[in-house]
Parts: structure tokens; sequence; C-alpha cells
């Protein structure tokens, strides 16, 4: 069966996110104290996104939220509708700027939280209704901000980080090019393909020694759909011929086999379900790019890797707090 969004599941999946956003505790910051008096609660360092037991978990619970309010306007509207008009107002929002201007906040959250937000940003661009553009302008200011900072540091970056966690630099390049081509931030677009043709331009023969043990991404494949988007398709096509050149044959095999994911009650160990779904939105997005039979064999493997991992969304709160958002993606 092919998977879709439904209304059924996008309530389920609302339902989830709205259970989250805002619960301060357990949570895990990116906090560096540069005395005492910095040693205060996540909801008073983060006016808006102090919930989700992380920073950026939290930011993409609200994209989750906001992508549903606006592709399904009846599902839990009124709540949905409240949560954002009480959270994106612009005193919330300036504090949350005020945070980035902290001594030691240069590096805070980069590049994923960074690029959850980029992505949380062109979602709300995306909205026509009244509540809609206004939660865009008072998010903005807090948009343009990163966006600055992934323009200033994407050529100081020498080197990509292929990691299958939040430090992989090519998930963050595909979200913030989303980010760019809504916002029509022309420049932003520009460094993201010079820095995508830098970094991964060259690569051939791909030998994807994955999954590791935490991964939620998929070294591999996110590259190539963040190379999917940047490159004109008949570039795409020559380019992943090259970077993966036995996709019909199903190889590398890693690829195409779903993770085990032996305790959801561990964090670490929970994050497999997460490459399962990302695994699954890369393939569908590359699919697009590719023509039969490598296209039906993609799309296969999206299959299967969503059947592994999308029951399993809020087992526990180890991966309640954020998978919904990477079944999302997946289904959208």
């Amino acid at each position: 069966m092919t998977h879709r969004i439904t209304p059924e599941l996008a309530s389920r999946f609302a339902a989830i996110a709205m259970g989250h956003v805002t619960r301060e505790y357990p949570n895990k910051l990116d906090h560096v104290l540069n005395g005492p008096a910095d040693a205060q609660s996540p909801s008073a360092l983060h006016p808006i996104f102090h919930g989700s037991f992380d920073w950026h978990s939290c930011v993409h619970g609200y994209w989750l939220l906001a992508n549903l309010y606006r592709r399904f306007p009846h599902l839990e509207a009124e709540g949905i509708r409240d949560l954002l008009d009480s959270q994106f107002t612009p005193k919330k929002v300036a504090g949350e700027l005020a945070y980035l201007s902290r001594p030691n906040s240069r590096g805070f959250e980069r590049p994923y939280g960074w690029a959850w937000l980029l992505m949380l940003a062109a979602e709300l661009v995306r909205h026509t209704s009244e509540e809609g553009r206004a939660w865009s302008a008072a998010l903005a200011p807090l948009a343009q901000a990163f966006a600055e900072r992934f323009f200033h540091f994407l050529p100081l970056a020498s080197y990509p980080i292929r990691a299958g966690t939040h430090a992989n630099t090519a998930f963050a390049l595909a979200l913030a090019w989303d980010y760019a081509a809504v916002a029509d931030d022309w420049p932003l677009a520009q460094a993201i393909a010079e820095r995508a043709y830098r970094w991964y331009g060259q690569d051939t023969g791909c030998q994807a020694w994955e999954p590791d043990g935490d991964a939620f991404l998929s070294p591999a494949l996110i590259e190539a759909e963040c190379m999917r988007r940047i490159l004109a398709p008949e570039e795409f096509g020559a380019w992943f011929t090259r970077f993966l050149p036995d996709v019909g044959l199903e190889r590398p095999a890693a690829l195409f086999t779903p993770a085990l994911v032996s305790d959801r009650t561990d964090g670490k160990i929970a994050h497999l379900d997460g490459l399962n779904l990302s695994r699954a939105w890369c393939w569908r997005g590359i699919a697009t790019g590719l023509d039969e039979p490598e296209k039906a064999v993609a799309l296969a493997a999206a299959e299967r890797h969503l059947d592994c991992s999308l029951p399993w969304v809020a087992v526990d709160y180890a991966g309640e707090h954020w998978l919904a958002s990477f079944a999302l993606l997946a289904l959208s």
C-alpha cells in the first residue's frame, strides 16, 4: 500500500504535537552559562521554543502544527490557532532574538536548529489566512537572523559534515533551500548552491556505510535529496548516476533495508525510527528525479521504511517529542 497523509493521521499527529510543544520538562538545553544569572529555566530562556524536550524539536513541532493547519484547515483548528496566536507574538520573538545575542550563542543550534527554524518560517509564508500572515510577520525577524547566520557561516565551512545526526550539513542545506526559495532570499540560495556544489558535486560511488547506532538521517540519501533540490533535473540525473550507480539493483543494500529498532524507550536507539522515516522522505523525493525502473525501486524502498516505523511515532516520549514531524515529512 502507498502511505499518505489522511485527515485521521493528520489529527493524530496534531494531537501528539499539541501535547508536547508547551511541555517544558524533561528538557535538554543547548545552553552555555556565562555566569550564575544564566542558570534559568527553559521557558525563561526561550519564550516560544521551550517544550518538546529540546529547542529544535519544539521548533519542528510548531512546523508540524502550522503545516497541518494550512493543509487541513478544519483539523484541531481552534486549538492550533489559539496556540500559535499566543506563541508567535513580537514580544516572544524578541525574547528568542535576545537569546541569540548572548555571548557564546554564535553556534547555538547550528546547523540543525537553524534549518528547522527556517523551515517553520517558510511554512508560515505559505499561509494566506489573516492569522497566518500575522504569525509569519511576527516570526520574520527571527527567521532573518538565522538566514543571516547561515549566509555568513557557509563561506567559512570548508568541509561538509556527513554524520547521521544533527550536525549533518546536507539536511540543513535542503531545509534552508526551501526557505530561500519561498522567501525570495536569493543571496542565501546562491550561497547554499555554491556550498553544495563544492561539498558534494564530485562525490561518486557512495559506499553507504550506515546506519550507525543513533542515526536519524542517512548521510547518503540526504546528500542525494539535497542535490536533487539544488541541481537542474538533467544535472541531477547525471550526478545521481555517478553517486549511486546501482540503485536499480538495490545496492548498496543498506539503503534499502530498514533499520532495526530494539528499544523505543532509549532516546538514542529510538533515533533509528527517525532514520527509517527520513529515508522514506528522501527516497520519495529522489524518485521525482529518476526515470523507470529506478523510480519504482526508490518508491518501493520508501514504503518499506514507512511500514517499519510509521506505526511507532508515539510509543514513548523518547521518540514522541519529534518523530511525528519526520513522519509528516515522509508523507508530504
